[in-house]
């Protein structure tokens, strides 16, 4: 193997240097989106269909930690519309390995709920997960998992 330095062929055309940045092609960095002070969004106050959609998102746990979803504040609402639900939610991050693994499970527990016809869920990053979006059962949750929080 050779000390010299190797020499690398650009494509000037295929990696333009000079263009600007651009999002990812399933990240919406929109503007739009929830004040954080609304979150973490519970449920609370839910009835009927709505209700038990919150109570199978209730179900589902991080893949990493025994800690509900809800709790750990990656839902950010449910919307019905007859007897269609949309989940809306985050991750921790973006880079988030267990992303699709997360959301089909959700899509599925959802579909599965009694009286629910289509379920769909909508990834969103604004606002950006933090540990304030976690709710009180969650942080103690957290901590009985051995976090510090």
């Amino acid at each position: 193997m050779s000390n010299e330095p190797q020499a690398y062929e650009t494509d000037s055309e295929k990696y333009d240097i000079e263009s600007e940045p651009t999002a990812c092609a399933y990240t919406d960095y929109s503007e739009s989106g929830q004040s954080p002070e609304e979150l973490p969004a519970t449920g609370e106050g839910a009835t009927g269909l709505e209700k038990r959609v919150w109570d199978a998102l209730y179900d589902i746990e991080d893949p990493e930690m025994p800690i509900s979803i809800v709790d750990l504040g990656l839902i950010y609402g449910v919307q019905m519309e007859g007897d269609s639900a949309t989940v809306i939610m985050t991750l921790t991050y973006t880079g988030c390995p267990a992303r699709k693994m997360l959301t089909e499970e959700i899509e599925e527990a959802v579909a599965d709920v009694d009286g629910v016809e289509d379920a769909d869920l909508e990834l969103v990053w604004n606002p950006p997960w933090s540990i304030e979006m976690v709710t009180e059962q969650g942080k103690n949750d957290l901590r009985d998992f051995g976090l510090s929080i």
